[in-house]
C-alpha cells in the first residue's frame, strides 16, 4: 500500500517533521516511522545509497505509511529517474545555483507535459498492472512529486528573487552550515551575516507562496523555525540519537 501524499499533508498547511538519514537499513525506516515522524528522506548525497537501496527504503516506509524522500547526490536525470521510479515521493537536490539546474529538475522529475520523465512499468507505477489509464498515472504521480532544491551556497541566495520564478519547484531546503562555509565563516552557521542570508532566502521563499525548509537541532529550534514560517523541517539521524542518548546517559554521570 502507497505511503499518503507528503504534498496533501503540506498544502493543509501543516508543518513536517522527518528524518535525514545516509543509511540502507529498512529496520530503522520502520522504527522511525512507528515513532510517528511525517516523512523518511535519505541521504543519498552523503550517504552510499544506491536506487536499489532506494526502492527497499521506499517499501519500508510503505509499510509504516510514511512519504520516503530522497537526497540524490547530482543533478542526474536518469539518477533522479530511478529513485522516483523507485517509489520515492519527492527529491531534495543539493547545490544549485542557477535557474537552469532548476529547470533540468524539474524535466527530470516530471512527466510530459511538465517535464521528460520516462513512464515504464516500475513500481511508482504499480509495474502498469493497476489497470489505471496511463494519463491518470501521470497525473498523479506529478501532483505528488515533490521537488526541493537546497539553498547551501551565498551565490544561491544572490539569485533566489530568480529562483522561486521556477515553475513545478515545491518549495527550498536552507542547509545553514554549507551556506556559512560558502560565505567564509567556517564553524560560524549562527554568524549575523549567514542569519540575514537566510532571513532574505525564508522571505523571498515565502513571498513567493513555495515552502521553506531547514533542518532542526533540538525541540526548541523546531518550534522557532516554525514560528518563523518553515514547513519541513529535517532532524538528521546523527542528531536525534545525540539528543535522545545525552538525556539517558545522563542519568547515570550525573548521580552521586
Amino acid at each position: 500500500m502507497a505511503s499518503p501524499s507528503l504534498c496533501a499533508r503540506l498544502a493543509d498547511g501543516h508543518a513536517v517533521l522527518g528524518v535525514l538519514s545516509p543509511t540502507r537499513d529498512p529496520v530503522l525506516v520502520e522504527l522511525c516511522g512507528h515513532l510517528g515522524v511525517d516523512f523518511y528522506m535519505m541521504d543519498g548525497e552523503h550517504g552510499a545509497l544506491s536506487s536499489a537501496d532506494a526502492e527497499t527504503i521506499a517499501r519500508a516506509c510503505d509499510v509504516v505509511r510514511v512519504p520516503a524522500l530522497a537526497r540524490v547526490r547530482s543533478l542526474d536525470p536518469k539518477l533522479i529517474l530511478q529513485f522516483l521510479d523507485a517509489g520515492v515521493q519527492g527529491i531534495m537536490l543539493p547545490g544549485v545555483t542557477r535557474a537552469d539546474e532548476l529547470h533540468a529538475l524539474v524535466a527530470a522529475a516530471k512527466y510530459p507535459p511538465e517535464g521528460r520523465r520516462g513512464l515504464g512499468p516500475v513500481r511508482a507505477a504499480d509495474y502498469l498492472l493497476s489497470g489505471a489509464p496511463l494519463g491518470d498515472v501521470v497525473r498523479t504521480a506529478n501532483a505528488r512529486t515533490l521537488l526541493l532544491p537546497q539553498i547551501e551556497d551565498i551565490a544561491a541566495v544572490d539569485a533566489i528573487d530568480i529562483l522561486v520564478t521556477v515553475p513545478g519547484i515545491d518549495g527550498f531546503i536552507i542547509g545553514p552550515v554549507d551556506l556559512s562555509l560558502s560565505m567564509g565563516h567556517v564553524d560560524e552557521p549562527h554568524h549575523p551575516d549567514v542569519a540575514a542570508a537566510i532571513a532574505r532566502v525564508v522571505t523571498a521563499v515565502r513571498a513567493a507562496g513555495k515552502l521553506v525548509g531547514t533542518v532542526a537541532r533540538t525541540p526548541e529550534h523546531a518550534r522557532q523555525l516554525i514560528a518563523a514560517g518553515h514547513r519541513i523541517l529535517l532532524l538528521p539521524i546523527g542528531t536525534v540519537l545525540r539528543e535522545s542518548l545525552s538525556r539517558f546517559l545522563g542519568v547515570n554521570r550525573t548521580s552521586p
